[in-house]
C-alpha cells in the first residue's frame, strides 16, 4: 500500500496528464534499484547519506537498493554515467552540490547537463561551511573578523581542499562580499589543512562542519559562524550568518536524489514521497544531524529551483573568482 502523501503526489501527477505505464502501476515490483554516487565507498559524508537513504527506501519500496560507487573527476564521471542509464526507474543518482551546481562552470566540456540531462527528485540534506579560525586570532565574533580581514589585505591565509572545492569557493564569496583580501592555499587532504590551521601556518577555514566538529569543541580552533540560516544540530551553540546580519555569506553542499530524464513522473512522485517521508523519522534525522547534516525534503519543483539557483550563485562566483579547472 503507498502511503497517503504517495497516493495524493500519484494522482496529482495523473491529474497533470502524464502516461501511468504499467511499469509505474507496478514499479518496483521487487526489482533492484540502483543508485550511482559519484564518490568512493567508505566512509566520505555523500557515500554515507546516500547508503542511509537507500537503506532506509528499501525498506519503504519492499526491493533491494544497491549503491554503485564510480568516483573520479569531482564528480563529473558518476554523473555522466548516470545521464547514459535508462530512464526506467531502476537507475537513480545521489550527488551534491560542487558536482551539479559548481562544475559546470569549473569545467569547459562536461559530457553532462545537470539541469537538461536529470530530473530532480528531491532535496536530501545539506552541511554547511563554517568558518573557523586559529585561536591566536585576535577577532571573537563575525563582525569583528569581517572588519580585521578588511583592515588586513592580504595577510590572512585561508585553506582548502583544492581549486573550486566547497572551501575554496565559499572563501571566494567571503571576499567578494564583504571586500575583504585573503590568500587561498589548497591542500590535497583536509587532515593537513587542519594541522596548520592550529599550527596558525593558515589562519582560518571555511571548512565543513563534520570535517571540523571535532576540533571546534576541542577548544583547538575557534568557530565563528556557520554559513547557514539555521544552526548545526552538531554545533549549536555556534551562530549563523544570517541570524548575525550577513546572509548573503551562506554556503553548504547540499545532497539530492535525481532520476535521468525521461523517467515516469509517477515513479518520481513515488520516490519524492517516500523520502520525504523516511526523512522525517527521527531516527534518520539523528543519523544524519550525528554527521553535521540537516534534513531537507520537499517537491521536484523545490529541488529543480534550488538546483537553477545555486547554480547561478556559484557559476557568477566562479566566473569572477577566475578558477578553472582543464
Amino acid at each position: 500500500m503507498y502511503r497517503t502523501f504517495s497516493r495524493l503526489a500519484l494522482a496529482a501527477a495523473l491529474a497533470a496528464g502524464f502516461a501511468f505505464p504499467a511499469l509505474a502501476q507496478d514499479w518496483p515490483a521487487g526489482k533492484t534499484i540502483q543508485i550511482i554516487v559519484p564518490a568512493p565507498g567508505g566512509g566520505g559524508t555523500g557515500d554515507t547519506i546516500a547508503r542511509v537513504v537507500a537503506e532506509e527506501l528499501a525498506k519503504r519500496l519492499k526491493t533491494s537498493i544497491v549503491i554503485d560507487n564510480k568516483p573520479g573527476a569531482n564528480g563529473n564521471i558518476g554523473a555522466a554515467a548516470a545521464a547514459t542509464q535508462p530512464p526506467d526507474g531502476y537507475h537513480l543518482l545521489f550527488s551534491w552540490a560542487g558536482t551539479l551546481a559548481v562544475n559546470p562552470a569549473l569545467y569547459k566540456n562536461l559530457s553532462y547537463n545537470a539541469q537538461k540531462d536529470f530530473v530532480p527528485i528531491v532535496l536530501v540534506a545539506d552541511v554547511p561551511n563554517i568558518l573557523v579560525v586559529n585561536n591566536d586570532l585576535p577577532a571573537k565574533g563575525l563582525a569583528a573578523f569581517i572588519a580585521y580581514a578588511k583592515a588586513n589585505p592580504g595577510k590572512l591565509n585561508f585553506g582548502s581542499t583544492g581549486n573550486g572545492s566547497s572551501m575554496h569557493l565559499a572563501g571566494e564569496l567571503f571576499m567578494r562580499e564583504t571586500g575583504s583580501k585573503m590568500v587561498h592555499v589548497p591542500y590535497n587532504a583536509p587532515g593537513t589543512a587542519t594541522t596548520n590551521l592550529m599550527a596558525n601556518d593558515i589562519q582560518l577555514m571555511f571548512q565543513l562542519v563534520p570535517g571540523i566538529v571535532g576540533q571546534v569543541k576541542g577548544g583547538k580552533v575557534r568557530a565563528i559562524a556557520v554559513m547557514a540560516p539555521t544552526r548545526s544540530p552538531a554545533l549549536p551553540d555556534v551562530p549563523t550568518t544570517v541570524e548575525l546580519g550577513q546572509p548573503q555569506l551562506q554556503s553548504s553542499t547540499w545532497f539530492a536524489l535525481l532520476a535521468p530524464k525521461g523517467t515516469p513522473a509517477p515513479v518520481i512522485a513515488r520516490v519524492n514521497a517516500e523520502v520525504n517521508d523516511l526523512l522525517k523519522d527521527p531516527a534518520v534525522q539523528k543519523r544524519l544531524a550525528d554527521m553535521g547534516a540537516t534534513t531537507l525534503g520537499g517537491t521536484p519543483a523545490k529541488a529543480a529551483d534550488h538546483l537553477a539557483s545555486e547554480t547561478a550563485k556559484w557559476g557568477k562566483v566562479v566566473r569572477e573568482s577566475n578558477i578553472q579547472i582543464q
